[in-house]
């Protein structure tokens, strides 16, 4: 945990406080997220900075998705100096920074709902086993144009996977993100266009976990302000058009000591693929709570349109190798012991990251607590195998709905331990509501397919 008396916390306060100050920046944003993931912001005047790093900024927590009611909603933010970086949209004469806060309470200690202190606190577990929990999520995404008219927004392009063509729109706009996203350190491997029309993925290096999820609600910023920027809209929603494949955040994952210098998931055995027991008993921990977590790592109605078969997004709970149809792959690493890792591919890009990565590194810290063996991968299509073949081979499918998720989570002690009973309770309440308004809609495609039969 952070220590807000160290010597190098308040290094980089004071180095923070001169560059504001050098660089004329007028108004600092602090931001955070609420417990759906989604990015909250309030600028404050430069002038008061000081103070805020001593004090916290006070804010109404009683209209935050998922924090407190309104009998006890004072709350206060502490920004961490470390996030601090410059907004590269805004002009240097009307300069803008922003830094991640974490949540406290009035009486100074940090608010236990707090998606990134419940990440914090997932961290710490796996550091006293002795072990760092790295990661690299997979943001895929979809650029629309809206019509002015309310119409539902169109893809901006007619390209497929990999597809490059000269002045491409979308290509140009990949490379103004990855442009603005080195402002905030973030360094992007790869970005490419999707399977679907006006689909695109940019990835970043991973990192550890804490750090991860800052870059990726941050990358999530930047994209969208890019696109609006440019007169577009993108968006992180996991499946916005029928018949066609949804945007997920597949996540890569590996676990290190705690110098950080020696992956605890590499064996030299070949016969094993390079895996280590410990990769396989964190393989195994995150298989048995796949069900139970589903509801964070998909968290919205929608998410589990995407998640059908036929369209790259696994549904059944099993691991493999080269197989991409199960819910866990591992990547050919080449043998290569800094490379050996796992990845799922249920997670998608519209949840919360915090509370993604805090579910997924406990998940398999429990496996290898437990030693909990994944069995056999995989290497058929999981699609193509009949229900029979599945159940000899007792691989299980994720939940089909939301509801079906929440009442997972609802029953697991893993999980309301993992997120503590307050984030339990509420993101229960947050989502059921999500439920029920999704549950009575009418939709277009009922009214043509019934209203006129029954």
């Amino acid at each position: 945990m952070k220590n807000f008396k160290d010597a190098m916390w308040k290094e980089k306060v004071n180095e923070v406080i001169v560059r504001v100050q050098a660089e004329q920046i007028k108004f600092v944003r602090l931001q955070f997220t609420d417990l759906n993931g989604i990015l909250k912001s309030l600028a404050v005047n430069s002038k008061n900075l000081e103070n805020i790093f001593e004090n916290g900024q006070s804010f109404d927590g009683s209209s935050i998705t998922g924090y407190r009611s309104i009998e006890e909603s004072d709350m206060v933010l502490f920004p961490d100096p470390t996030t601090f970086a410059v907004l590269p949209w805004r002009p240097k004469e009307r300069s803008s920074c922003r830094m991640i806060c974490d949540v406290h309470t009035p009486d100074n200690k940090r608010f236990e709902a707090d998606p990134r202190y419940i990440l914090e606190r997932a961290l710490a577990k796996l550091n006293a086993a002795g072990m760092d929990y790295k990661c690299a999520p997979e943001l895929e995404f979809f650029i629309v144009k809206e019509d002015g008219e309310g119409n539902v927004p169109k893809p901006i392009d007619m390209a497929g996977y990999f597809d490059y063509h000269p002045g491409d729109l979308t290509d140009d706009i990949r490379r103004e993100i990855a442009d603005n996203a080195e402002a905030f350190g973030i360094d992007i491997e790869i970005s490419h266009h999707e399977v679907a029309l006006g689909q695109n993925e940019i990835d970043f290096r991973y990192d550890e976990g804490l750090l991860t999820a800052d870059r990726a609600i941050t990358m999530k910023m930047v994209t969208k302000v890019t696109a609006a920027k440019n007169g577009y809209l993108a968006t992180y929603m996991p499946k916005p058009f029928f018949g066609v494949n949804g945007s997920g955040m597949h996540t890569h994952q590996s676990f290190w000591d705690r110098d950080v210098k020696h992956n605890l998931m590499f064996s030299e055995n070949e016969s094993s693929g390079y895996l280590s027991d410990l990769a396989r008993f964190a393989i195994g921990g995150q298989l048995m709570h796949g069900r139970e977590m589903s509801a964070i790592l998909a968290s919205w109605p929608n998410s589990y349109k995407r998640l059908v078969p036929g369209y790259e997004a696994p549904v059944y709970i099993a691991w493999a190798f080269k197989n991409r149809s199960p819910l866990i792959r591992v990547p050919n690493f080449g043998g290569k012991r800094n490379a050996a890792r796992f990845e799922i591919r249920c997670p998608d890009p519209a949840g919360n990251p915090y509370l993604q990565f805090a579910a997924l590194c406990l998940s398999a810290l429990d496996g290898i607590k437990k030693k909990a063996d994944p069995g056999e991968p995989t290497e058929m299509n999981v699609y193509k195998m009949s229900y029979e073949e599945r159940k000899a081979k007792g691989i299980i499918s994720l939940p089909e709905s939301l509801k079906e998720a929440l009442d997972e989570m609802d029953r697991s002690e893993f999980m309301r331990d993992a997120l503590g009973d307050t984030a339990f309770e509420n993101y229960l309440a947050v989502k059921r509501k999500e439920w029920d308004l999704y549950r009575i809609q009418v939709t277009d495609w009922e009214i043509a397919r019934y209203i006129r039969r029954l």
